[in-house]
């Protein structure tokens, strides 16, 4: 059995929330989903994520959600192919309404940027320089 990457995310406003990753070249599965919560592929068969509701998310959790926007508790990181590719990912998030918290950094072995999306949850792209 194939080893499969699923976190739950909170948001404010469900379909918001899925426009702004459908704008970043993220899908759905209809499938996993309802009014309260949907399934997003990231990385097809390796790495989703459930979008729920606030209401939902706490009667998961049984605790409060952390207003992402005032305190975060976890910055999701993807790596990515290129350079290219988390500079093209960034820009779909800032055209989709998200923002960058900081500007790219660049290592030379190592090349990172961020967005933060609508309801202001951290996301780290990065790409590593092929090793010899």
């Amino acid at each position: 059995m194939n080893k499969n990457i699923i976190f739950n995310l909170p948001v404010k406003d469900l379909d918001k929330s899925k426009a702004f990753f459908s704008a970043l070249g993220f899908s759905f599965n209809p499938k996993w989903g309802n009014e309260n919560a949907a399934f997003m592929n990231i990385v097809e068969g390796s790495i989703n994520a459930m979008l729920t509701t606030e209401t939902f998310f706490t009667s998961l959790t049984g605790k409060p959600v952390a207003q992402a926007k005032e305190a975060n508790e976890v910055v999701i990181c993807l790596s990515c192919e290129s350079r290219e590719e988390v500079d093209s990912l960034v820009a779909r998030a800032i055209a989709a309404g998200g923002s960058t918290p900081h500007p790219p950094e660049d290592n030379g072995f190592m090349y990172d940027q961020g967005f933060e999306d609508i309801d202001g949850h951290l996301w780290n792209l990065v790409w590593m320089a092929p090793q010899d």
